[in-house]
């Protein structure tokens, strides 16, 4: 919210009481066209005069003070103005009465259907949860059964078993984001352990679409929370295997905490480029995959600003593409 500058208070004060100044001109021209037309004296002309501009002038400062007092509390309430309408000043006439009574009126409306809406996405939230766990049975159920008999055709269903557990994944992930309870847990960890734990999970896939990984170790620590970090390494590393037909992908880590994944497949467009982190944005290579959500690295987006990393991308068309993650932190003092 703009902060509105002190000297236009005047002018709008002036302005809403620009009727009643004007009757008082209007009274100071007659009371002074009657004196004049009587012949009385000046000095009582001015005498007077000078009382009634006294008058006026004491009764128009108590009048701004209070204007500007009950403006700065109107201020103050505006950015909560949803949790703090009953907390308006007093209203002094029939007209603030009425559009307090709106507002009030108003307020307690949306506070009901903002209690209505948590208490369904939560439910949503709920029932999503338990979907994807129970899901897992299945899936794990139809797993054991395609790793029984070592086939190409086993092999496939395995490779698309595993989208099915990504998408699965994604859909709990999505809600949870968009959810005002979050559960993250910030604290240090070894960033060898989680760049480990993603490699280790597309291992097969790498396998199977015969990609070479490139990964040196770091002794490095970071301040993060672990599942959702993960979360980011396994979409950037699914992106890598999705576009990257034959060639390498690169985990590599800076000196100054900057984490890249890099792929040598069909690189990204330039007009593409600014709009691959919008939600549902597939560019020309979704287009042409049709299976394609343009939700993973919407996500990545999203929970990288929870996070406070910063996420970008470079990419040449043909060429392959590179994420990177910005890990540095402030130090932090623990109390």
């Amino acid at each position: 919210m703009e902060k509105e500058k002190w000297y236009r208070l005047p002018g709008s004060f002036l302005w809403q009481y620009r009727g009643t100044a004007m009757m008082l001109l209007l009274f100071f021209a007659i009371y002074a066209t009657i004196l004049a037309l009587y012949a009385v004296e000046p000095e009582v002309y001015l005498y007077a005069t000078a009382l009634c501009v006294l008058a006026v002038t004491v009764a128009a400062g108590i009048r701004f003070a209070v204007f500007v007092r009950d403006h700065r509390c109107r201020r103050q309430i505006l950015p909560n103005v949803g949790l703090e309408y009953e907390h308006l000043p007093e209203a002094r006439t029939v007209p603030e009465k009425d559009y307090q009574e709106m507002i009030c009126a108003l307020g307690r409306i949306n506070t009901a259907l903002a209690a209505d809406w948590q208490k369904e996405r939560q439910e949503s939230l709920d029932y999503y949860t338990t979907w994807v766990h129970q899901i897992k049975t299945p899936i794990a159920v139809m797993r054991m059964n395609l790793q029984s008999e070592d086939t190409e055709e086993h092999r496939e269903l395995l490779a698309e078993l595993f989208r099915i557990e990504q998408y699965v994944e994604m859909v709990l992930s999505y809600i949870r984001l968009g959810s005002s309870q979050t559960d993250f847990v910030f604290q240090e960890y070894d960033l060898d352990t989680i760049i480990k734990q993603a490699i280790r999970k597309y291992a097969s896939q790498f396998v199977r679409c015969r990609i070479r990984l490139v990964y040196e170790p770091v002794q490095m620590s970071v301040l993060t929370d672990e599942k959702w970090l993960l979360f980011i390494l396994e979409q950037l590393l699914s992106n890598a295997v999705k576009y990257t037909r034959r060639g390498t992908v690169t985990v590599s880590v800076t000196a100054d905490r900057i984490l890249s994944v890099s792929d040598t497949g069909m690189g990204i467009a330039p007009e593409d480029l600014p709009r691959i982190f919008e939600k549902g944005f597939t560019g020309g290579h979704g287009r042409t995959d049709k299976k394609a959500t343009g939700l993973g690295l919407y996500l990545c987006r999203q929970t990288a600003a929870k996070l406070g990393i910063g996420i970008s991308v470079q990419s040449q068309p043909g060429k392959g593409t590179t994420f990177f993650l910005d890990l540095k932190k402030d130090p932090l003092a623990i109390e």
